[in-house]
C-alpha cells in the first residue's frame, strides 16, 4: 500500500506586521509537536487558559498566515500546523479547539483546529472520518 499523497496548500504572505507573531508560533510549534501526547495537551491546556473563543474567520485568517509563511507547514505536517494555528490565535487573545484524531479505513492520524463547529480548512467530507481523540478547548 503506498502512502496518501496530501497535496501542498499554499497561502498569500500575511501583512508584515502580522509576520512577527506568525513567525513565532512556527518556531515554538516544531518542539511542542516533539513532546508526548501527554505534556502536548498540559502545554496547549495552560496556553490556552484565559483565551477567548476564536471565530472561524480568525481561524482561517491565522491558518493562512501560517502557510503564507511555511511551504513546510502546507503539506502533511498537520501537526506542527495546527499548533502552529493555535498559538497564533493565542497571541491575538483567542483559542480554537486543537483537536487530533485517528481514522480505523484506512489508519490515519490528524491534527486540525475548529472554530464556530467546523474544521478550519479541511474537507468536511474527509474530516468526518475522524475520531476525536484528544481536543483541547478554551479554558477557564
Amino acid at each position: 500500500m503506498s502512502p496518501k499523497m496530501v497535496p501542498l496548500e499554499r497561502a498569500t504572505a500575511p501583512a508584515w506586521r502580522r509576520r512577527p507573531a506568525a513567525l513565532l508560533a512556527i518556531a515554538l510549534a516544531w518542539p511542542l509537536a516533539r513532546l508526548s501526547p501527554h505534556r502536548l495537551r498540559g502545554a496547549l491546556e495552560f496556553l490556552s487558559r484565559g483565551a477567548q473563543p476564536v471565530t472561524a474567520a480568525e481561524a482561517e485568517d491565522a491558518r493562512n498566515a501560517i502557510l503564507g509563511l511555511s511551504v513546510r507547514h502546507g503539506g502533511p505536517r498537520c501537526l506542527e500546523r495546527s499548533i502552529a494555528i493555535a498559538l497564533i490565535c493565542r497571541l491575538s487573545g483567542g483559542w480554537p479547539d486543537w483537536c487530533t484524531g485517528v481514522s480505523t479505513h484506512p489508519f490515519e492520524a490528524h491534527a486540525w483546529v475548529e472554530a464556530d463547529g467546523r474544521a478550519i480548512g479541511e474537507n468536511p467530507d474527509e474530516i468526518t472520518h475522524f475520531f476525536i481523540t484528544m481536543k483541547v478547548s478554551v479554558s477557564s
